[in-house]
């Protein structure tokens, strides 16, 4: 290891306590989505990074469109660091918005407590614990003291749960930024360079309330909905024959995470909504699928009296391409991994979604690393108990840390 690279990871384990103290600062706040009222956190990062001198833009979205889009209120953060002329600029990317908590937790969901080498709370994994890995890999930069070349932006968006289009997506669209590279929120043991896409429908499905004693006088719109669960469910063992050839994808997956409807036990049910996810490989067309998916739907009741449908798309998102300069991404971060980590870290692909995609679709490589586990159960994120190790917090500041260094120092 390079004597400056030393340096960084000594400024690091200096100042580690410090940076778990600014993690347990980013957990206190909540940003349960739903609701997504997530403008306070972003009031509370801006006025945490003044203290190292640093000035975070705001960028609200409009209220309208944050309501129209089902969240509250939206503060995206661009902190840059602007360095001499004539290098590349790196964006990192982390977001604020999370699940709200649920239950049968045994730690407080917003306490950020800390337990035998463990910091427990909402997002402590997934992806606060990026906004301490890194700040902390940028100071730790910027304390060595050498001439930097290119630049570095700190971007804390707050709409990743519903898709990023209103996160990092509007950073984008409104031309705010153009960065040459992006690292955004992940794993410590394992690179994220692809993942797949993800369709999100609403089905709402029309019949026609009636007396329970009476049915014939309805149009009973559960009996027209389990038709078009039999046709989803029906797909799933032509779906897994589908194989992608990216490592760490395997089949396009399909399911219904909710269902609402009838009035009562008594009554006809006269509407059901149903929200439909599927995941789609890398390989496949998204536009193509959504069309499959809605004739399908629609075949299933096609015929059936008093019964009318609606489907309404919630989310297309596309899938994370490895685009040409991520190799360059990927190699740094595994050759510094392997000097922190001691070992040989995979570059993947991942089943989930997120929103680095979006930098992806304007031709910006991207890939995600940040601090957590190998794997997501580990983590529980999502879940009750969500924790992160704090060694691998302190092994993924350095790693990002190093990469910066070899993308930037002159």
């Amino acid at each position: 290891m390079s004597n400056q690279k030393e340096q960084l990871a000594a400024w690091i384990d200096a100042h580690f306590d410090e940076e778990v103290g600014v993690l347990q600062q980013v957990l206190r706040v909540p940003t349960d989505t739903p609701p997504g009222n997530n403008a306070p956190h972003a009031d509370m990062v801006a006025e945490l990074v003044k203290a190292y001198g640093w000035q975070a833009e705001k960028h609200a979205v409009p209220e309208p469109v944050v309501r129209d889009y089902g969240m509250e209120t939206i503060t995206n953060l661009i902190v840059r660091r602007p360095y001499q002329p004539g290098g590349p600029t790196v964006a990192l990317n982390a977001h604020g918005d999370v699940v709200p908590p649920g239950d049968n937790w045994t730690y407080p969901p917003y306490g950020g407590v800390i337990d035998n080498g463990y910091i427990y709370g909402r997002a402590a994994a997934v992806s606060k614990c990026d906004f301490a890995t890194y700040i902390f890999a940028v100071r730790a930069l910027e304390a060595l003291g050498v001439p930097l070349k290119g630049g570095l932006e700190l971007h804390f968006t707050y709409d990743e749960e519903f898709g990023g289009l209103l996160g990092p997506g509007w950073l984008l669209q409104q031309k705010l930024t153009k960065p040459d590279f992006v690292i955004a929120a992940g794993f410590s043991y394992n690179i994220v360079t692809a993942h797949n896409a993800c369709l999100q429908l609403e089905i709402t499905v029309h019949g026609k309330s009636g007396h329970g004693a009476m049915p014939e006088t309805g149009h009973d719109a559960l009996q027209a909905a389990t038709k078009i669960l039999n046709a989803i469910y029906g797909q799933l063992p032509e779906l897994k024959k589908v194989k992608s050839q990216v490592p760490g994808i395997d089949s396009p997956t399909m399911l219904v995470g909710r269902i609402d409807g009838g009035t009562n036990t008594n009554v006809v049910p006269g509407k059901v909504v149903m929200k439909l996810d599927r995941r789609m490989i890398p390989e496949e067309d998204p536009v193509a699928v959504e069309g499959q998916v809605r004739a399908l739907i629609e075949d299933a009741v096609r015929g059936e009296p008093g019964i009318r449908i609606e489907i309404k798309r919630l989310l297309l998102s596309h899938a994370l391409r490895p685009l040409p300069g991520g190799e360059r991404l990927v190699a740094n971060l595994q050759r510094n991994a392997k000097t922190v980590i001691g070992e040989d870290i995979p570059a993947q692909g991942t089943p989930l979604y997120a929103d680095a995609r979006l930098y992806g679709e304007q031709g910006i490589p991207a890939v995600l690393y940040g601090a957590g586990p190998r794997t997501v159960p580990e983590s529980n994120a999502k879940k009750a108990d969500e924790r992160l190790l704090l060694e691998d917090l302190r092994k993924a500041t350095k790693v990002v840390a190093m990469t910066l260094f070899d993308f930037l120092a002159a």
